[in-house]
């Protein structure tokens, strides 16, 4: 009997592949009891402050030196982080203005006990790269406004 997803000429399909994080590793941390909510979930505040961490690392590596937080563009929780989650953010340059470096940052948990990683918030964060007199200075002049 030929299984209804499958002709007779084909093969069973193959399992899907798992989805995997667009961007590179920035930064991993364990949520911890401290961090929950009234409800026992990690607080959304804290989840976005790690993010804010990550996608700054990466616009301070990329600017070489100083950056500041200037908006989060936009922001989406999908699913909630527990308590003994491992908790990594994954980092992707979007683009890089005169001033401003925009970050796209996607956070995974994977449960202690599980090997499987779950997306469960993305957004995009803008950064503004900081001269010694703490204001705007050009990130570099080859890149201005370009994609990357």
């Amino acid at each position: 009997m030929v299984d209804s997803m499958q002709t007779p000429d084909s093969r069973p399909s193959e399992p899907k592949p798992a989805p995997i994080p667009e961007g590179e590793p920035v930064l991993r941390a364990i949520a911890m009891p401290a961090d929950t909510n009234p409800n026992g979930d990690i607080f959304g505040g804290w989840l976005l402050a790690q993010m804010d961490l990550a996608g700054g690392s990466l616009a301070s590596q990329r600017s070489r030196g100083r950056v500041a937080t200037v908006a989060i563009n936009a922001m989406t929780f999908h699913l909630p982080v527990h308590v003994g989650d491992e908790v990594s953010c994954y980092c992707r340059i979007e683009r890089v203005g005169r001033t401003s470096i925009t970050i796209a940052v996607e956070t995974w948990t994977r449960a202690r006990e599980a090997s499987q990683r779950v997306k469960v918030t993305q957004g995009v964060f803008t950064y503004v790269a900081i001269g010694l007199d703490r204001r705007p200075r050009p990130v570099d002049d080859e890149t201005e406004g370009a994609p990357v």
